[in-house]
Protein backbone atom coordinates (compact mmCIF):
# COMPACT_ATOMS: atom_id res chain seq x y z
CA UNK A 1 0.00 0.00 0.00
CA UNK A 2 2.84 2.44 0.79
CA UNK A 3 4.39 1.85 -2.64
CA UNK A 4 1.10 2.69 -4.37
CA UNK A 5 0.72 5.88 -2.32
CA UNK A 6 4.30 6.88 -3.15
CA UNK A 7 3.72 6.26 -6.87
CA UNK A 8 0.51 8.31 -6.84
CA UNK A 9 2.25 11.14 -4.98
CA UNK A 10 5.19 11.09 -7.40
CA UNK A 11 2.90 11.03 -10.44
CA UNK A 12 0.72 13.88 -9.15
CA UNK A 13 3.83 15.96 -8.38
CA UNK A 14 5.09 15.35 -11.92
CA UNK A 15 1.73 16.33 -13.44
CA UNK A 16 1.49 19.46 -11.28
CA UNK A 17 5.06 20.39 -12.26
CA UNK A 18 4.22 19.96 -15.94
CA UNK A 19 1.13 22.17 -15.56
CA UNK A 20 3.19 24.85 -13.83
CA UNK A 21 5.78 24.76 -16.62
CA UNK A 22 3.01 25.39 -19.15
CA UNK A 23 1.73 28.36 -17.13
CA UNK A 24 5.25 29.75 -16.64
CA UNK A 25 6.23 29.41 -20.32
CA UNK A 26 4.84 32.77 -21.54
CA UNK A 27 6.35 34.51 -18.50
CA UNK A 28 9.80 33.07 -19.17
CA UNK A 29 9.38 33.87 -22.89
CA UNK A 30 8.49 37.46 -21.96
CA UNK A 31 11.82 37.91 -20.18
CA UNK A 32 13.73 35.98 -22.84
CA UNK A 33 12.24 38.28 -25.49
CA UNK A 34 13.25 41.32 -23.45
CA UNK A 35 16.80 39.99 -23.00
CA UNK A 36 17.11 39.19 -26.71
CA UNK A 37 15.33 42.39 -27.84
CA UNK A 38 12.99 40.11 -29.80
CA UNK A 39 9.68 41.85 -30.58
CA UNK A 40 8.28 38.84 -32.45
CA UNK A 41 8.66 36.50 -29.46
CA UNK A 42 7.38 39.26 -27.17
CA UNK A 43 4.14 39.58 -29.16
CA UNK A 44 3.43 35.84 -28.76
CA UNK A 45 3.20 35.92 -24.96
CA UNK A 46 0.25 38.29 -24.67
CA UNK A 47 -3.48 37.71 -25.07
CA UNK A 48 -5.18 39.93 -27.65
CA UNK A 49 -6.41 42.60 -25.20
CA UNK A 50 -3.67 42.31 -22.59
CA UNK A 51 -3.15 45.05 -20.01
CA UNK A 52 0.20 46.25 -18.64
CA UNK A 53 0.24 48.37 -15.49
CA UNK A 54 2.67 49.70 -12.89
CA UNK A 55 1.97 50.94 -9.39
CA UNK A 56 3.94 54.15 -8.84
CA UNK A 57 5.68 55.15 -5.59
CA UNK A 58 2.74 57.46 -4.91
CA UNK A 59 0.32 54.55 -5.22
CA UNK A 60 -1.29 55.53 -8.50
CA UNK A 61 -1.63 53.01 -11.30
CA UNK A 62 -0.04 53.79 -14.67
CA UNK A 63 -1.23 51.87 -17.74
CA UNK A 64 1.04 51.24 -20.73
CA UNK A 65 0.09 49.90 -24.13
CA UNK A 66 1.44 46.48 -25.03
CA UNK A 67 2.42 47.81 -28.47
CA UNK A 68 4.41 50.67 -26.89
CA UNK A 69 6.12 48.13 -24.62
CA UNK A 70 7.02 45.90 -27.58
CA UNK A 71 8.35 48.91 -29.49
CA UNK A 72 10.45 50.10 -26.55
CA UNK A 73 12.00 46.65 -26.03
CA UNK A 74 12.91 46.42 -29.71
CA UNK A 75 14.93 49.65 -29.42
CA UNK A 76 17.44 47.99 -27.10
CA UNK A 77 20.34 45.79 -28.11
CA UNK A 78 20.42 42.11 -27.28
CA UNK A 79 21.47 41.69 -23.65
CA UNK A 80 20.64 45.25 -22.57
CA UNK A 81 17.50 44.28 -20.64
CA UNK A 82 17.43 41.48 -18.11
CA UNK A 83 14.79 40.77 -15.53
CA UNK A 84 15.53 37.96 -13.10
CA UNK A 85 12.54 36.47 -11.33
CA UNK A 86 11.59 33.97 -8.68
CA UNK A 87 8.21 32.30 -9.07
CA UNK A 88 6.79 32.42 -5.55
CA UNK A 89 3.21 31.36 -6.17
CA UNK A 90 1.06 29.86 -8.90
CA UNK A 91 -2.68 29.44 -8.53
CA UNK A 92 -4.84 27.80 -11.18
CA UNK A 93 -8.49 27.24 -11.80
CA UNK A 94 -9.43 25.90 -15.23
CA UNK A 95 -8.30 28.39 -17.87
CA UNK A 96 -7.19 31.02 -15.34
CA UNK A 97 -3.80 31.23 -13.63
CA UNK A 98 -2.24 33.77 -11.31
CA UNK A 99 1.55 33.98 -10.87
CA UNK A 100 3.49 36.15 -8.41
CA UNK A 101 7.17 36.87 -9.10
CA UNK A 102 9.55 39.14 -7.19
CA UNK A 103 12.23 40.44 -9.58
CA UNK A 104 15.52 42.26 -10.03
CA UNK A 105 15.92 44.34 -13.20
CA UNK A 106 19.24 45.03 -14.91
CA UNK A 107 19.90 47.59 -17.63
CA UNK A 108 23.05 46.93 -19.64
CA UNK A 109 24.30 44.62 -16.90
CA UNK A 110 23.83 47.12 -14.07
CA UNK A 111 21.23 46.66 -11.36
CA UNK A 112 18.44 49.19 -11.97
CA UNK A 113 15.48 48.37 -9.70
CA UNK A 114 13.41 45.64 -8.12
CA UNK A 115 9.83 44.88 -7.28
CA UNK A 116 7.20 42.25 -7.88
CA UNK A 117 5.09 41.21 -10.85
CA UNK A 118 1.57 39.86 -10.60
CA UNK A 119 0.51 38.01 -13.74
CA UNK A 120 -2.97 36.88 -14.72
CA UNK A 121 -2.91 34.32 -17.51
CA UNK A 122 -5.64 32.75 -19.60
CA UNK A 123 -5.51 29.50 -21.52
CA UNK A 124 -6.67 30.06 -25.09
CA UNK A 125 -6.51 27.41 -27.80
CA UNK A 126 -4.53 25.15 -25.43
CA UNK A 127 -1.89 27.82 -24.87
CA UNK A 128 -1.33 30.07 -21.86
CA UNK A 129 -1.20 33.81 -22.61
CA UNK A 130 -0.55 36.80 -20.37
CA UNK A 131 -3.78 38.78 -19.99
CA UNK A 132 -2.70 41.17 -17.28
CA UNK A 133 0.52 42.30 -15.60
CA UNK A 134 0.78 44.74 -12.75
CA UNK A 135 4.09 45.44 -11.06
CA UNK A 136 5.82 47.50 -8.44
CA UNK A 137 9.16 49.25 -8.93
CA UNK A 138 11.60 50.54 -6.36
CA UNK A 139 15.31 51.10 -5.84
CA UNK A 140 15.45 50.52 -2.09
CA UNK A 141 14.95 47.45 0.09
CA UNK A 142 15.72 45.21 -2.87
CA UNK A 143 16.39 41.53 -2.66
CA UNK A 144 18.76 41.02 -5.56
CA UNK A 145 17.81 37.91 -7.51
CA UNK A 146 20.64 36.01 -9.14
Amino acid sequence: MNKIAAIILLFSSFCFGQQNQEVEKPIHNLFLAMKNADPELLKTVFAENAILQTITKEGTVKTDSIQDFVTSVSRFAKGDLEEKIVVEAIHRDGNLASVFTPYSFYLKGVFSHCGANSFQLVKQNNEWKIQYIIDTRRKDKCREIK
